[in-house]
């Protein structure tokens, strides 16, 4: 069975909305992206997400994920039609928990979530997350949207962390209902 993987960026206290507002690159994590995405061939993003990255990413020279996102089939939780075009993407209208559950059972690698918190926060819900993967920024945000905020009781297993040079937290975690 295929495993779904959370890829977020957040704050220290755990905002995900807007992480350029805190969020710096270093080598290292670069290293570790490259790594996650390595193991990825689908990819569900969120109509917001969609929107934001649809305009940016195909004329992006920012690797590794440049190349990534630009070939890997995007599934985007929506019902509207998909504005701009972007390659490899498309429109998945209904509930976004059967969708993976389906997309679980086929063949291939892993699915990545990338940003998305709505949809990133639907699927920890309704309990098809099997990767959470937290890269926490040495910094306050203040205020914006949290990833974990309004979600259920969910046991999480620590699975590794690793420091960055820059001082971000990469935290893998195993994700079981509590």
């Amino acid at each position: 069975m295929r495993r779904v993987v959370v890829y977020e960026l957040v704050s220290l206290d755990g905002v995900a909305e807007s992480p350029d507002r805190f969020f710096g690159w270093d080598d290292a994590l670069d290293a570790q992206l490259g790594e996650v995405i390595a193991t990825q061939d689908d990819v569900l993003l969120g109509r917001r997400s969609y929107e934001e990255w649809a305009p940016y990413w195909p004329t992006s020279d920012v690797e590794p994920f440049a190349t990534f996102i630009n070939g890997v089939a995007k599934h985007v939780v929506t019902s509207r039609p998909l504005e701009p075009a972007w390659g490899g993407a498309r429109a998945v209208p209904g509930d976004p928990v059967a969708f993976v559950r389906a997309l679980k059972d086929g063949e291939g690698g892993d699915i990545g979530v990338h940003a998305s918190i709505s949809l990133a926060q639907s699927l920890l819900a309704g309990g098809v997350v099997d990767v959470l993967r937290l890269v926490v920024a040495p910094a306050v945000a203040g205020s914006g949207r949290r990833l974990l905020d309004g979600l259920p009781a969910l046991r999480l297993q620590l699975q590794g962390s690793e420091a960055s040079p820059t001082g971000h937290v990469v935290l893998d975690y195993r994700v079981g209902a509590a």
